[in-house]
């Protein structure tokens, strides 16, 4: 295709062109890539290419993207058709932040903003111009592998992504890619997502400064937990803490304490499997060891791996502390909480935790 723009030629093109010796009569023609032959259904497609390749011209031809509009008034889970669907599109796009939640999007960091930007967008036929552009390039990463479990998951179509970062691609695993830099068709999902390897390293409880505020509940920590950094790349991503949980029926036991990763690398799966591995650790000792979480992403999790067993308590009230509002085992009472409640029961799978 071949397209043409046009301005008022006055004397600041003159001054412009003339100095760097520009042939220029106020007209500007562009030639852009046709339409491709790209399947009729699809998950995810993507537009790749150098930046004045016409990545989003071509993008054009397949619908306008859509602008979320939001109110300085109301928090971004409030943006949403019901609550369910905040919470499910929220968490789908790495933004698991639930404080971050409850506030307006301009007070929001650039990495934020992208993500719940990403949240609202994401139905049959979107289509995404600059995608991860304005984001590190770990959000990039992260987002990319959450944004294509979640179509995937949920049988979401057609949805396009015009992007120049190619470090993205086999994050996203995309089912066609059309580069603008040659014309050149891919079809077929011909990328893998890469293996994420954390090493695990035992810390001290005062590491806990470096996770507190990215907690989605809580930034106090007991003391005598045994503490775990996660580290990808030589660079620590990641907490996990574990405490001993005595009663009078329990012998040997301990219970997750606080498990984070840090907001630049949440949506990757990593909080689930740091979890799973602290686990497997504890069993491995000739302990057991429990789990409990309100969090969705974390339950729904091990509902569903094999790896934990409900208890009793699941997704009840704790009547046996309804009452009481400081200490009941060395942790605090919140028994107004509905939380998943597990037992860590591990399987034969040895290549899972890796």
């Amino acid at each position: 295709m071949i397209k043409t723009v046009s301005v008022i030629q006055d004397e600041f093109t003159q001054i412009a062109s003339t100095a760097f010796d520009y042939a220029f009569d106020g007209t500007s023609i562009f030639k852009c890539w046709d339409k491709p032959n790209i399947p009729d259904e699809f998950n995810i497609g993507v537009i790749v290419g150098a930046s004045g390749t016409g990545k989003s011209t071509l993008l054009k031809e397949f619908g306008n993207e859509e602008i979320p509009q939001w109110d300085e008034d109301k928090a971004i889970v409030s943006h949403f058709n019901t609550p369910e669907d905040a919470i499910d599109k929220l968490t789908a796009v790495g933004l698991n932040s639930i404080p971050s939640w409850c506030r307006p999007y301009h007070v929001l960091s650039t990495g934020e903003k992208f993500r719940a930007d990403l949240a609202r967008k994401l139905k049959d036929n979107s289509v995404i111009d600059e995608f991860t552009s304005v984001v590190d390039r770990n959000v990039a990463k992260a987002a990319s592998t959450a944004l294509s479990k979640y179509i995937r998951n949920n049988s979401i179509h057609n949805i396009i992504l015009a992007t120049c970062h190619e470090d993205i691609l086999e994050w996203l695993e995309p089912d066609w890619i059309f580069n603008t830099n040659n014309g050149e068709l891919l079809v077929g999902r011909c990328l893998q997502r890469p293996q994420i390897n954390i090493k695990i390293y035992p810390c001290k409880y005062s590491i806990w400064t470096m996770f507190k505020n990215y907690h989605y509940l809580r930034d106090d920590i007991n003391k005598s937990a045994r503490c775990y950094l996660g580290v990808w790349d030589d660079k620590v991503i990641g907490f996990a803490s574990a405490i001993a949980n005595p009663s009078g029926t329990l012998k040997n036991a301990w219970r997750e304490h606080r498990t984070v990763i840090l907001p630049d690398y949440q949506g990757m799966g990593i909080g689930v499997k740091l979890s799973d591995t602290i686990a497997q650790i504890f069993i491995n000792e000739g302990k057991r060891y429990f789990g409990r979480t309100a969090h969705p992403r974390m339950g729904e999790h091990r509902d569903q791996c094999g790896l934990w067993k409900k208890t009793s308590k699941y997704k009840k009230q704790r009547l046996d502390i309804l009452n009481q509002t400081k200490i009941y085992n060395n942790y605090l009472a919140d028994s107004s909480r509905i939380c998943y409640s597990h037992e860590y029961i591990g399987n034969d799978k040895s290549d899972y935790l890796k």
